[in-house]
């Protein structure tokens, strides 16, 4: 189970952004995240009139590293490690380790 997902507020905790805030847009198979409005490049693209895609310099997210970003508690306004634990019923659920709040119950 990741310990990160599509939709998590987290912290950037290392490198030029840290610590700013986001969600995450997406999570990449080589366990990077794209984070909104973090780690953002400029891109220069050259325009394609049958696309209808017009050409210039785009600025959009990079992808971060799994290890540089963790996940915001709102209980403790700080971000915080998780760990995955299994309930009764079976069913597997993220938690902060600092208070043992449960994430995805």
């Amino acid at each position: 189970m990741k310990k990160i997902r599509k939709g998590d507020n987290v912290v950037v905790i290392s490198g030029r952004d840290k610590g700013r805030r986001g969600a995450v847009i997406q999570v990449l198979d080589d366990d990077t995240v794209l984070v909104e409005n973090v780690n953002r490049v400029k891109r220069h693209t050259k325009g394609n009139p049958q696309a209808n895609r017009q050409g210039g310099i785009i600025e959009k997210e990079a992808p971060l590293h799994v290890s540089k970003v963790a996940l915001f508690n709102p209980g403790t306004q700080k971000c915080g490690r998780v760990g995955v634990k299994r309930l009764a019923d079976g069913k597997r659920v993220r938690f902060f380790k600092s208070n043992g709040e449960m994430i995805d119950a």
